[in-house]
């Protein structure tokens, strides 16, 4: 690969990652402030208020993993892990469409998780060298 490929492959994951972070980012107010919306949610789940409060530490987390270009496979992973878990909760639990949004939480989770499975994909080498140091151990 080329340098110029290479620069343009790290612009667009770096985009990528902002996108991720962002998207987290914002749900963070509606888990820490105790949305009603936020609520409902996990309530349902059986989760409140624990559920709820660790999952916007977890995507905290995640939003700065992602940002930091050698730890953005750590982020990735752990997103992908908390999105695969919330469209879960939306297929089996919770619904698609939550308080008329026309599914747009559900959009939310799905794209987040099709974001992180490409940067996890695109830093699978880090991930390969990390897994083939603990298998040997």
């Amino acid at each position: 690969m080329s340098l110029i490929e290479r620069i343009h492959k790290e612009r667009l994951l770096r985009i990528l990652s902002v996108v991720v972070a962002l998207i987290f980012l914002q749900t963070l107010f509606f888990k820490f402030t105790g949305a009603s919306e936020s609520v409902a949610i996990f309530t349902e789940l059986g989760m409140e208020p624990w559920g709820r409060i660790g999952s916007g530490v977890a995507e905290l987390i995640v939003s700065v993993l992602v940002l930091i270009p050698k730890r953005r496979w750590i982020g990735a992973v752990f997103g992908l892990g908390l999105m695969i878990g919330a469209v879960g909760a939306h297929l089996f639990v919770i619904g698609i469409e939550r308080e008329g949004d026309g599914g747009l939480l559900f959009f939310l989770a799905v794209l987040c998780a099709v974001i992180c499975s490409v940067l996890v994909w695109a830093d699978r080498e880090k991930l390969t060298q990390v897994l083939r140091t603990f298998a040997t151990k």
